[in-house]
C-alpha cells in the first residue's frame, strides 16, 4: 500500500467533526432524491472481539441516529471470503446504496468492488485496503504506524544486552489481510538497526490463537531458551503466543506485543504478562464510516484527509498502550472501567499499579 498524501491525529479528527457537523441538520430529502435507503456492512470474521462488540453495534447506532430512514444489511462472513461474496450478491441483489465493506481475503474482495461498480453502488473499504480497484473511499488505521509502534515497543522492552544466538519470533496476522502488508513494514522499520535477530516467522491463518500458539510452541523447541522476545500482531495471536511460552516454564515470559486492546489483553499487560497492545479507537472508526456512508448515500461528496493509492482516505492515529498508560488512555479515555479490568485474579496487580486507588478517589 502506497501512502501518497496524508494527514493524521487532529486533522483526522476535525474530519470527523466535519462529517459529524454536515450530517446533523442535512436538508430535508424527499423519497426520490434519496432512492434506495439501505447500507450494507459486510465485516470479515467474528473470533476477533471487536467486530460483534464494537464495530457492528457502533456503526447500527449511528446510522440510525443520522438517517432514521435508513436500513442496515448486515452480514459477517467468518472468515470465509467464498461466503462473504455471497453476501455481497445478495446485498446488491436487494439494491444496496452504499457499501461498506471489511474484506476477508483483498484479493478476492476486488470482484465484489467490481460487482458493485457496474451496479453504480458506491464502496468504502472499511479497516482492510483493497487494491486495484475503483474504491470509493477507505477509512481506517495506517497499519504500517501500527507495525512500527508494536517494533519499537519490543526494541524498548528488550533492551540492548543481547546475547549472541537470541532473536525474536515474529506472529504476523492472516496472509489475505492486506493490513499484514503493512504493519509487516512497519515492523521491519522499527527493528531496522536493533541487533533484533527476527529468528522464525508465521502467518497466522485467520488470526487464529490456536494456531498461534501451536506455532510458538513449536519454535520454543526448536530455539529453546534462545527466544527473547515475541511480535504479536495482534491480541489474538499475543494470547496464544503467551499460552505457548507459559507451558513452556518461562517464567516470567518476554515481552510480547500486540493489537486492538481488547479486554483480556489489557488485563494481561496489567499483569505484566503482555507488554503492549495498540489501541485503535475502534468505536470512532466505525463511527467515522457510518457518518461517511450516510453522506455518500445522499449523494454528497465528503472531503477525505488522505490519499492511499489515489484512493480518498481518512486514515486514524493508533496509540502505543504498555502498563503506564493504561490508566490514561484504557480507564481515563473510558475504553474499560476499572471493574471491568481489575476482577480475579487482577486485583492484586490493579492495587500495584494503583488502579483501585485511582478509582476510589
Amino acid at each position: 500500500m502506497r501512502l501518497i498524501e496524508a494527514t493524521r491525529g487532529l486533522v483526522v479528527l476535525a474530519a470527523l467533526a466535519a462529517l459529524l457537523a454536515a450530517c446533523t441538520a442535512p436538508a430535508d430529502p424527499s423519497p426520490d432524491d434519496l432512492g434506495v435507503r439501505s447500507i450494507a456492512l459486510l465485516l470479515p470474521e467474528s473470533k476477533t472481539a471487536r467486530y460483534e462488540s464494537i464495530d457492528r453495534p457502533t456503526f447500527e447506532d449511528v446510522v440510525a441516529e443520522r438517517c432514521p430512514e435508513c436500513t442496515v444489511l448486515y452480514a459477517n462472513a467468518d472468515q470465509d471470503a467464498a461466503l462473504q461474496q455471497q453476501q455481497a450478491e445478495s446485498v446488491l441483489t436487494q439494491g444496496v446504496g452504499v457499501l461498506v465493506l471489511d474484506a476477508v481475503d483483498a484479493a478476492a474482495a476486488q470482484s465484489i468492488v467490481t460487482a458493485a461498480e457496474a451496479r453504480g453502488v458506491a464502496v468504502i473499504a472499511y479497516d482492510r485496503f483493497i487494491s486495484d480497484v475503483p474504491l470509493d473511499y477507505f477509512v481506517a488505521y495506517d497499519s504500517a504506524r501500527v507495525g512500527m509502534l508494536q517494533g519499537q515497543a519490543l526494541v524498548r522492552a528488550i533492551g540492548g544486552d543481547i546475547r549472541p544466538g537470541d532473536g525474536v519470533l515474529a506472529v504476523h496476522g492472516s496472509p489475505t489481510d492486506p493490513n499484514v502488508a503493512g504493519l509487516k513494514r512497519g515492523l521491519a522499520q522499527a527493528l531496522e538497526g536493533s541487533g533484533l535477530e527476527v529468528l522464525a516467522e508465521y502467518d497466522t491463518p485467520d488470526w487464529s490463537p490456536d494456531k498461534a500458539q501451536e506455532w510458538v510452541q513449536g519454535q520454543l523447541t526448536q530455539f529453546s531458551e534462545r527466544v527473547i522476545g515475541v511480535y504479536a500482531a495482534n491480541d489474538g495471536t499475543a494470547g496464544g503466543a503467551i499460552s505457548a511460552m507459559r507451558a513452556a516454564g518461562m517464567d516470567p515470559v518476554p515481552p510480547v506485543t500486540g493489537q486492538d486492546a481488547e479486554l483480556a489483553a489489557i488485563q494481561r499487560i496489567v499483569a505484566g504478562d503482555q507488554d503492549m497492545t495498540v489501541y485503535k479507537a475502534i468505536s470512532q472508526q466505525a463511527r467515522t464510516a457510518a457518518e461517511l456512508a450516510v453522506r455518500v448515500l445522499r449523494g454528497e461528496s465528503p472531503v477525505a484527509t488522505a490519499r492511499v493509492d489515489g484512493i480518498p482516505s481518512l486514515l486514524l492515529e493508533p496509540v502505543a498502550v504498555t502498563r503506564d498508560q493504561v490508566q490514561n488512555v484504557i480507564v481515563r479515555g473510558g475504553v474499560y472501567t476499572v471493574e471491568e479490568i481489575c476482577v480475579e485474579p487482577y486485583v492484586p496487580a490493579c492495587r500495584d499499579l494503583g488502579l483501585l486507588e485511582a478509582e476510589e478517589e
